[in-house]
């Protein structure tokens, strides 16, 4: 199943951290720290906006799905060095299921 990904991916990334930084695109990220992983975050965050843009008015969403994988990635990188799973993500969309956006806006403390 393709949820199954998700899950693989993580277990991935867990096994990376503690492998060298010579083999590892995910160690070196670690072994660079917490702020290096966010800036690649926001490079990727980015990257995604205007793969997007450019979708709307090409209709080729090709680079989109793969800025998307991208940011996805790197925010489960940093999910990871700040000892986090998918899950985490998971449940909290999942508690959110039932409430409309605007009440879970609404329940935020500000």
């Amino acid at each position: 199943m393709k949820t199954d990904v998700l899950a693989e991916l993580a277990a991935t990334l867990e096994q990376r951290k503690v492998a060298g930084v010579d083999t590892s695109y995910v160690a070196s990220l670690h072994a660079k720290g917490l702020n290096k992983i966010l800036e690649k975050v926001g490079e990727e965050s980015v990257e995604t906006i205007l793969a997007a843009k450019d979708a709307a008015v090409s209709g080729d969403k090709t680079d989109l799905i793969y800025e998307t994988a991208d940011l996805w990635f790197h925010t489960l990188v940093m999910l990871s060095h700040l000892n986090l799973g998918p899950e985490a993500v998971l449940d909290e969309l999942a508690r959110r299921f039932n409430l409309s956006g605007l009440e879970e806006k609404a329940s935020r403390s500000e």
